[in-house]
Order: C-alpha cells, then structure tokens, then sequence
C-alpha cells in the first residue's frame, strides 16, 4: 500500500501534523493559497484537512483525482460542496463536539456583556469620561434564559446558566420531557419562551425550518426588554428587524457572532446603542482549536489506513463488508424514518426499530442510524447516519432495536414504531427484488407504495366518489399525477391514500384539499 498523502490548507495546531506523521502518512502543510494554487496541486492528495478559509468547491473537487477524504477542523461545513464531494465519492467528515464548551462560554460570557453593557462601559471609560449613572446593568440572577435549542450545545449553555441562578424555559422539537427534567429545564412551545425569557439565546442548525425563527412576528411576541444572543447560525434571526425591535426598545439589547453574510463588513445593526457583536468566535479559544485539530487528524488516519469512518457528513458509518449488503436497506429505513417524521412531526417520544427474514442477520446499527437520519433530517440539515444516534440520546429519545428470528409475510421487513403522546404509530417495509424499498403498512393499514419525489399522505373517510373529487381537484390545480395508492381498515372506515405527484403541492392546494368532504389529514411529503 502506498502511503497516503494528506494536505493542511488552513493554519491548523501542529497537534494534527504531528498525529498523522506519527502514523506514517505524509503531510504538507501548505496555507494561504489561492483557488487555483491549490487547484493545481490538490491531484496528489488522499486527504485534505481544511478549517474555514479553504472553500472546497466544485471546480476544485474535479481536480482532486485521488482525493478520498476532506476533513473540516470544526462543525460548519458550509465551505464544503457535500454534493460535488459526495458525487465524487469524497467523504467528507467535521469535529461537531470539539469546540462545544467554548461556544457555550461564548453565549455565556455575551449574556454577561448585555446585562452589564460592558462593550460601551469599556469604550466610555477608555475615553476618559466617568458615565458611571450611565451604564445602570441589570442581574442575571433570577432571570428566565430561553433557550432555542438544547442540543449538544445548548445543554452546556442551560448548566452554565442554571449555576447562575437563572430558569431556563427550552424550545426543541426533539428535547423529551424526561431530558428536560434531567437537564433542570423546562420545556415550552415557541410562543411560552418568547413571552417569558429575559434572555433568547440561540443554539440551532440553519435549516428551512430554523430560517428566521426570531422572524419580526417572532420579536413582537417577545417580553419587551429582552435580551437576545446568537452564536449558532446567522440566519437564524431577521436582522432588519431586529434593528427595528432595538431602536423600539422592544429588545433591550442583542448579541450576535454570526451574521447573515460573512465576512461581516456591514450591517444595518453596526452602530445601533446595546448592540454588541464579535467576528464568529464562538469556536476561537486555544483549547478549541486544539481539540478540532487532533480531531480531525485521528479521523482521516483511520479512515485512510483502516477504512474506519467517524462523524462522515455524507456517509454511514460502515465497513468495507458490510457496506455493499446494507445500501438497500438503508436507503429503506431513511424513507420510513423520513415518512413519519413528515407526518408524525416533533411529537415523538420514543422509537422501536423493528428486523425480520432477512434484515435479522444483518447489522442493524446503521439500520438504526438510517432510520434516525431520516426521521430528525426532517428538522435539521446537520444529521447524518453517523450522529443521529448520539443526537436522538442527547435529547433524551428512547429508541429500541428489535430482532424478530421468525419468517413473516415477507422475505424481509423492516418496521418502525414511533411513540407519541396520542399512541404508537407503525410504518414497515420490505425489499423488492433485494434492493428496490417499498413501503408495504402505514399506521395499520396495508399500502404498497414506492416513496419517492413530491407525494400527498391523505387519509379520510373510505366513500365512493372520493378519489374522483381528489382527481379533479389536483388537476384543476395543474397538478400531475404519477402514481395512486390505497388502503383501508375497513368498508366504510378509515382509508389512506399516498398520491406521487410531479411537482410539490403548495398550501393553497393542500387546503382545498382539506376541505373536501370527508377529508381527516392532508400532509405534503417529499423524498
């Protein structure tokens, strides 16, 4: 076996250099390249260990003939084309709890600066003047946090502020009542959180979902005088309409380090009294970067010399064996996942993952993994096969594993159990032909449906003339369809239908649909 070749192309702690010598792969370490510097060396490399200033495009991938792995020293990957990489076979991995606690002491320390208005303090002081009536701070003792995300990082930020003396009111679709609990948090609806919190700090992916949450709707409805901070993703927050809160008064003051567009060179919040911001930091301390570093060094070592594959963006943890077997079948598990994670929504407590025939004798933590992804990659654009576990226990998410040795009504089968407050809710699939997943029971009804592209989960009451009005009704909207299918518990009772269509169906239509006699639940899917 040649020795693999690795390039550093951002400044990295020598820790990484050193981890990757040790283990007898050559690397360079070569920073502050243009695009087409690094274009045309990039062919020689197995792997390429990057932070945040090495963008790794599409045009560069197309010159990366031998490249196997891009390693990113921290969790954003936004400077990655997964995509392009992913099409090139290119597994691309990150470090996503490696600067955790830092980001956290982040949030921490701005919510300090906001309640004291350090910031402006400082520059008064510094410019000889003594404005000590001025800066008249309030206490973070006896304060309520909201808390907008209680994940990896989120958590830390809830046990530092519940040190403090603070209440920490949480918002997360995948946060349980028992985590809650254990976490000394309470959970709330969006709207119960920004009524209460004195303090709104942020610690969410950027999805379609989390896009603007802290919308100009979203402002109004909060307590007036709070203080919001953000360290997770710009986005995350209408920034014009912030500006229009803090000039109201209606938010007291904000806090932000990351922005909508960076670099942040302008911004319609520069200049705005008790506003504070600081150049995407969250991850900058010496332990941080030291800690992503050796990170991401262990990572692409074992990936290039054993095959070992840990927190892949774009790919399961798998092995070389077992990986060609299980590409069925997690393909198969992702839909079911995904189907009731559409339809069942953030109500899930609990998941059983159930094998039977064939799927039995395989491995089923990527399985597993599979089913997860599909079921939270409803709600954020971060969760892969790798970390959708480790995700699912940190929000306190029973999920189960269930190997049946007995031969169904299928050759194989595999069955997903979510548990909600209203009752458990199973979907199950098999195989055709070992490699083509088809869904063949949804929710007690027996539905053979491929789950594929825009499609519409209906159920109603099972009347004749039903399918005739939905007909109309989508074609009167211009709304093509591929293809039709049905159950039904009984004559006369509940029926299911899942229609596949060629183009998404848009909220007008899904409430006329609605409204059709009959009609119980109308919900959008795509896969």
């Amino acid at each position: 076996m040649n020795q693999p070749k690795v390039l550093i192309s951002d400044k990295m702690d020598p820790k990484a250099a050193a981890i990757f010598r040790d283990r007898r792969i050559h690397v360079d370490e070569i920073s502050g390249q243009s695009p087409d510097e690094l274009k045309a060396i990039i062919g020689q490399y197995d792997g390429l260990a990057i932070r945040s200033s090495t963008k790794v495009s599409r045009d560069l991938l197309a010159a990366a003939n031998n490249l196997k792995v891009v390693g990113r020293a921290g969790i954003g990957v936004d400077n990655v084309d997964i995509p392009a990489a992913t099409a090139r076979g290119v597994v691309v991995m990150n470090t996503p709890f490696g600067n955790s606690i830092t980001t956290a002491e982040h949030a921490i320390a701005l919510i300090f600066a906001l309640a004291r208005q350090l910031p402006e303090a400082d520059a008064s002081t510094q410019a000889g003047k003594w404005e000590k009536n001025r800066f008249m701070g309030v206490e973070v003792t006896g304060k309520t946090l909201g808390l907008i995300g209680a994940g990896n990082i989120g958590s830390i930020v809830a046990t530092r502020a519940i040190g403090l003396k603070m209440k920490v009111v949480a918002y997360d679709p995948f946060l349980t009542p028992e985590r809650a609990v254990e976490l000394g948090v309470e959970k709330a609806d969006l709207d119960t959180l920004l009524a209460r919190a004195d303090f709104i700090t942020l610690h969410t992916p950027l999805t379609d979902q989390t896009r603007g949450i802290l919308s100009r709707e979203a402002l109004a409805k909060t307590r007036k005088g709070v203080r919001i901070v953000n360290c997770a993703r710009g986005g995350l927050i209408d920034e014009a309409a912030l500006k229009d809160a803090l000039d109201s008064g209606q938010v007291a003051g904000a806090a932000l380090d990351v922005f909508e567009t960076e670099p942040a060179t302008a911004s319609p919040l520069f200049g705005t009294p008790n506003f504070i911001s600081t150049p995407h930091l969250g991850a900058s301390t010496n332990e941080a970067q030291v800690n992503v570093a050796i990170q991401v060094a262990e990572q692409m070592a074992d990936f290039l010399l054993l095959g070992g594959v840990a927190n892949a963006i774009n790919m399961p943890s798998l092995t070389a064996e077992e990986a060609p077997r299980l590409k069925p079948y997690m393909a198969l598990a992702e839909k079911l996942g995904s189907l009731v994670g559409q339809i069942v929504g953030t109500e899930v407590r609990s998941i059983a993952v159930e094998v039977e025939g064939a799927a039995a004798e395989l491995n089923m933590k990527p399985i597993t993994g599979a089913v997860l992804a599909g079921l939270m990659g409803t709600y954020s654009d971060t969760v892969n096969m790798v970390n959708a576990p480790f995700l699912a226990k940190e929000r306190g998410l029973d999920v189960r594993e269930i190997r049946h040795d007995r031969e169904g009504d299928y050759h194989t089968l595999v069955a997903v159990t979510v548990g909600t407050a209203s009752g458990d809710r199973r979907v199950a699939g098999t195989l055709f032909g070992n490699k083509a997943p088809r869904l063949v029971e949804m929710f007690g009804v027996e539905v053979e449906a491929e789950l594929s592209g825009a499609m519409l989960y209906i159920v109603n009451t099972d009347a004749p003339g039903f399918i005739g009005k939905l007909g109309t009704t989508l074609g009167e909207a211009a709304i093509n369809i591929a293809t039709f299918n049905l159950g039904r518990r009984a004559e006369g009772g509940e029926a299911v239908a899942l229609v596949a269509v060629d183009d998404p169906v848009d909220t007008e239509v899904i409430q006329t649909l609605c409204e059709l006699p009959g009609v119980r639940e109308v919900v959008p899917l795509r896969f």
